[in-house]
């Protein structure tokens, strides 16, 4: 899990995203990947005021909640589960097909950047994110990195199983 931050309230702490993703341009970002790692995930639910997620990444998974917004700051909440209940649960649970993504790591200006490379239905679409301590926080682009796309509701995963990439026209891929 990447670092969150995390404020008082009340009773229980709060984990908060803090998101911006991009497009990402041509593959000389792949020259710096560090680490990749394989992910599936599925959608225990697409509607209401926060998504569930189940995530494989090699032998471990995870359960995530995350609130249903276009913000660049959502909550989040995540919790390791068995991974024989996350593989029962994206094949019998999950709304839609699963979305499949190889992640890079790749690191610019001091700072780690996942580089989401789609595979499956989703194949050919290709976005860097990066989680930062504020909202306002200043980053430096990588020269790989296209337009920021942090409030286009399409790139959202979980709108990738409504509606992948392959069924995207010629606009909605630009």
């Amino acid at each position: 899990m990447s670092s969150r931050w995390r404020c008082s309230c009340g009773r229980a702490a709060v984990a908060l995203e803090i998101e911006r993703k991009f497009r990402v341009t041509g593959d000389a970002w792949r020259a710096a990947a560090e680490h990749v790692e394989e992910l599936i995930q599925g959608y225990l639910n697409l509607e209401g005021g926060a998504i569930t997620r189940v995530r494989i990444a090699g032998d471990r998974a995870w359960l995530n909640l995350k609130g249903a917004t276009l913000d660049i700051v959502r909550h989040e909440f995540e919790y390791p589960i068995p991974l024989t209940d996350a593989r029962e649960m994206l094949a019998h649970l999950c709304v839609g097909p699963p979305v499949e993504k190889r992640r890079h790591h790749v690191r610019h200006a001091g700072r780690l950047w996942e580089v989401d490379e789609f595979s499956g239905a989703n194949a050919g679409l290709v976005v860097a994110e990066i989680e930062l301590e504020h909202p306002d926080a200043p980053i430096e682009l990588p020269p790989w990195v296209g337009r920021e796309v942090s409030h286009e509701p399409r790139f959202l995963n979980i709108s990738l199983v409504h509606h992948p990439y392959r069924d995207w026209t010629v606009v909605e891929r630009q």
